[in-house]
Formats: C-alpha cells, structure tokens, sequence
C-alpha cells in the first residue's frame, strides 16, 4: 500500500452519539472517488478531542456545533490557536445565521443543520484533499 492509498483519518465529534453515525453515514468509507478509504476516530468531550488532535493522527475532524458543555465552535477555535499543523475542520451548526460563528472559529468549512449526506461528504473530501495536497512529498 502506498502512501497515496493508505487510510485518512476523520475525527467525528459530539455528545450525541446518534450526530456522530449520522455524520459518520453522511461522509461514508470514501467520501470521493479520488480519495483513499477513511477511517473514523470518534469523540464525546472536548478533552478526548484536544487529545487526539494533540497525537497529530487526524486528517479532518468534523465538530458538532450544538454539542454541550463544550461546542464544536469553540474546540475548533481552541484547536486553531494552540494544535501545531491543526488539521482542516468542519463544523456543524444549527443555523445558517451562526455562519459567522464558524469565521470567529477559524473552521474551514461549515454545513448547516438538517445535515444534507452530499453536502458533508463533498465538504470532507474538499478538506481531504487540502490535508492531501499538504503532505505529499515535493519532488
């Protein structure tokens, strides 16, 4: 296996475990043709996020916006400040007009809640790519 089709990793992030097969199903094993199969890293609180993203292992994380105690936006904008070489994330809101929350948070991408399945995989795969096209080898 090469380095091109080895695994990604997508962290997936909620309280509520049913948000996080739901995204889980949205995004699916590859959420592009292009892309190596995925691999889930899933997480209920914010120290278990900050954690794993400490270990530098994750590709995409994809944060519940409307998570509780701590919300997506602000673990996001935490990771953003203090995570070296954060990877690329997703957060989910519950109203488009919390987009602006999103740019506060440094997201990358943002998709509002009901969770459209297309919309999150083809936002995954843009952020795939992006953490892709990062750690590929300059010849």
């Amino acid at each position: 296996m090469t380095t091109a089709d080895a695994p990604m990793t997508v962290l997936v992030f909620s309280d509520d475990a049913r948000t996080r097969a739901q995204i889980i199903s949205a995004i699916g094993r590859r959420p592009a043709a292009d892309l190596p199969m995925v691999e889930y890293a899933e997480c209920a609180t914010q120290p278990a996020v900050v954690e794993r993203l400490d270990h530098g292992d994750i590709d995409v994380a994809v944060l519940d916006g409307e998570a509780q105690p701590a919300g997506g936006l602000g673990i996001c904008r935490q990771a953003k400040d203090e995570v070296y070489d954060c990877p690329p994330v997703l957060v989910t809101i519950a109203r488009r007009d919390d987009g602006w929350l999103a740019t506060w948070s440094g997201a990358d991408a943002v998709v509002a809640e009901p969770l459209d399945p297309m919309a999150v995989a083809d936002a995954v795969a843009a952020l795939l790519r992006q953490r892709r096209a990062g750690r590929l080898p300059v010849l």
